[in-house]
Formats: structure tokens, C-alpha cells, sequence
């Protein structure tokens, strides 16, 4: 067999245990029935998994199967729909959990896999590569999704919630939304930012975060660029639009202008944005530094807590 085709098998074999087919239940008829099918993957070894938000957003009952066909009720810890995760809990016995990757290390061409339930069709594998980073799209609540990877591995209805995999097995993101209409368009919450969901989702049942208003990509600096501004950078967030009335319009940043400090430390990617962005800066000044017309410029911004729509 070639060594592309064993790459993926290991990778594959290394998860298949942990990931589940979620059903959204609804009486019928006094029987359970499903209303709405969706994926997620086991994270610990006491039963906590994730999903989207949209695959159980308002379920009465919810249904997991297991890769070897058992089911169990799943109870919702928590879900934060302003990224589209949420955390759920099955008492289940026989399963490896997964192995969650660092999505800081990934690279625009870098293989990734798609494992999920497109259509109810159960453990369905897709295969391609990375096509963006740092992408900001607008989630089920209306709000922009921040640190999302775009990729050309294909998702159909039902792949939501499912992972993303690396080469070596490890969960780089959390696969959440396609573009009707598009091709080679899917796109995966980054797993960095869904730790840090799951880490407040865990602790206090909702998620509180401070919000700037930028819609970002993440690119490569040139060197010309970097070296002209003394820049430590490899990368930056460019952005692609500010909202309006948002603290990043109140500060004067601009469409157009690349994101490369905050509060001194050095911005790369949309993770680490996320991170800096704790609950304890809304409503204090920070400072955040660009770059515009190819020149370093420094803007004070005070973040506001994001609301829920």
C-alpha cells in the first residue's frame, strides 16, 4: 500500500473509537425519534465530548453511538453558540479517547482529515488540506467566529461537530460549517480556541470573553516587511473588516490593517489573539499595535464583554 494511503489509515485508527454519532430526539407518537443528526468525539477519559452548538441547540433528549453501535443519553454541560461548540457527557465504558493537537503549529498545505456522520452515514473519512488560517465567518448566532481553519476536506450535513485530524492523529479542530453552494469550502473551529470554550464551559456552564470587532485572516509577513519594522513576526492577522460601532472602530483601526502586537506580546496567529483576550481586559485600555501603509503603528482599545445574540 502507498505511504499516503497508511498515513491516513494509522491517523484514522488512532481516533476511530472516540468519535460519535449524535441524534437530537423528539417524542413521537410516545417513541423517541431522531430530528437531527450531527458527529462529536470523546476528549477524556470520563466521558466528556465535543460538538457543535447547532447539532444540539434546544434538544430534549440527545442520543450518542458509539463506534462499535452502543448508545448512551448524553447530558449537556454546556454550549457557547457564538463559536458553535459545546460540551456534552456520556457514562460510557469501552473507548480511547482522543488526542487533542496544538492548531498553532499548522501550515497552509498541511494534510487534514474530516471523521464524521455526513447524512447519517456513520465514521465516513474525508481527506485534504489546510486552506487557510485565522478566518473569521459568522456563526449560527450571528456572531464572527474567530480562529477558524478553512479546508478543502469534504463536510456534508452531519459532519458538524466531528474532528479534524492531523497526520499523526491529533484533533487540530472541530469541524462546523460548509458554504452551500461552494466547493472546497469547509471550515473547523480551531482546537486551541475550543479548549479554552471547554475550559469555561466546564468550570461555570457559559463562556464570558472580551471582544474587539475584527474580522481577521492570518498571513505571512515578507521578510522586506518584517525587516523594515524590526518585526520578530513570522506571521500576522490581517483584517478584513472592523464592525461597526466596535471597540476596534472606537480605536481607529481600519480595514486593511495587520494585527501584530498586543499589549507588547507578539500576535501570529488568532489563537494567541484569542488567548491575550481574557475577561479581566473588558472595559480597561489595552494597547494594540499594526501595521499600516507597510509603517508599525500603536492604538489604545478597550475590549467589551461580547454578548450573546
Amino acid at each position: 500500500m502507498d505511504f499516503y494511503s497508511e498515513m491516513i489509515i494509522q491517523a484514522v485508527d488512532k481516533v476511530k473509537s472516540a468519535v460519535v454519532k449524535i441524534e437530537r430526539l423528539t417524542d413521537q407518537k410516545n417513541k423517541k425519534m431522531p430530528a437531527g443528526v450531527g458527529s462529536g468525539f470523546l476528549f477524556s477519559s470520563d466521558g466528556l465530548l465535543f460538538t457543535n452548538s447547532h447539532v444540539i441547540h434546544q434538544a430534549k433528549s440527545i442520543r450518542v453511538t458509539l463506534h462499535d453501535g452502543s448508545f448512551y443519553h448524553a447530558h449537556i454541560l454546556g454550549e457557547d453558540p457564538a463559536t458553535d461548540l459545546a460540551i456534552l457527557k456520556i457514562s460510557a465504558p469501552d473507548f480511547t479517547p482522543v488526542e487533542l493537537g496544538d492548531s498553532e503549529k499548522l501550515r497552509v498545505g498541511q494534510l487534514v482529515i474530516a471523521i464524521g456522520n455526513p447524512l447519517g452515514l456513520q465514521h465516513t473519512v474525508t481527506a485534504g488540506i489546510v486552506s487557510a488560517l485565522g478566518r473569521t465567518m459568522q456563526s449560527f448566532d450571528g456572531h464572527p467566529m474567530d480562529s477558524i481553519i478553512q479546508t478543502d476536506a469534504a463536510l456534508n450535513p452531519g459532519n458538524s461537530g466531528g474532528p479534524l485530524i492531523n497526520a499523526s492523529g491529533q484533533v487540530v479542530g472541530v469541524n462546523t460549517a460548509v458554504v452551500n453552494g461552494a466547493q472546497g469550502l469547509c471550515f473547523s473551529v480551531s482546537i486551541n480556541t475550543a479548549k479554552e470554550i471547554a475550559n469555561q464551559l466546564i468550570r461555570h456552564g457559559k463562556v464570558k470573553r472580551a471582544y474587539l470587532g475584527i474580522s481577521m485572516q492570518q498571513i505571512d509577513l515578507i521578510p522586506k516587511l518584517r525587516s523594515m519594522n524590526n518585526l520578530k513576526n513570522q506571521s500576522a492577522l490581517f483584517i478584513t473588516q472592523i464592525a461597526k460601532n466596535s471597540p476596534a472602530e472606537k480605536a481607529g483601526l481600519l480595514d486593511g490593517d495587520i494585527v501584530i502586537e498586543f499589549n507588547d506580546r507578539i500576535i501570529e496567529t488568532s489563537d494567541q489573539l484569542y488567548k491575550a483576550l481574557t475577561t479581566d481586559k473588558i472595559g480597561l485600555f489595552q494597547y494594540i499595535a499594526v501595521l499600516r501603509n507597510n509603517i508599525k503603528r500603536e492604538f489604545k482599545i478597550t475590549p467589551a464583554e461580547k454578548k450573546a445574540a
